[in-house]
């Protein structure tokens, strides 16, 4: 798929909709032991991919979606370096939701399918963009 000019607006809004819906999810849901497991890690890479589109808005799809992957899978990664430092900050509200905390083998299967989303997503959005153009 060629490089599309993706709107910075609905991109943002995409990405302030996720980043809701994802603590909502917490909020409301966090006690169904699926919502707090999957769910929640599914839309941040959602919202990795929506914020990565966002501001490389010239990339194509695929490139998004590399990006977005391998940016979560980084940060699942450092899930497995723990010192005094990085924990301090994960033990922040925003360093936590950012970070994690411990590293999961779910974790990158739901941001798989989280980023997998996303790029049907858009794949929709560009198809109902061109043919309105």
């Amino acid at each position: 798929m060629q490089p599309i000019e993706r709107n910075r607006i609905l991109y943002s809004f995409l990405t302030l909709v996720v980043i809701l819906l994802g603590l909502a999810s917490r909020h409301y849901f966090g006690e169904f032991p699926f919502v707090r497991t999957y769910v929640g890690d599914g839309l941040w890479a959602l919202m990795v991919f929506f914020g990565f589109s966002l501001v490389f808005n010239r990339w194509s799809v695929r490139s998004v979606a590399i990006a977005a992957l391998l940016f979560s899978f980084g940060i699942e990664l450092s899930q497995l370096y723990h010192t005094p430092w990085i924990d301090r900050l994960r033990s922040t509200r925003l360093g936590g939701l950012v970070l994690g905390f411990s590293f999961l083998w779910s974790d990158l299967l739901s941001y798989s399918i989280g980023i997998a989303v996303g790029v049907l997503l858009e794949i929709r959005l560009i198809s109902i963009r061109l043919k309105t153009k």
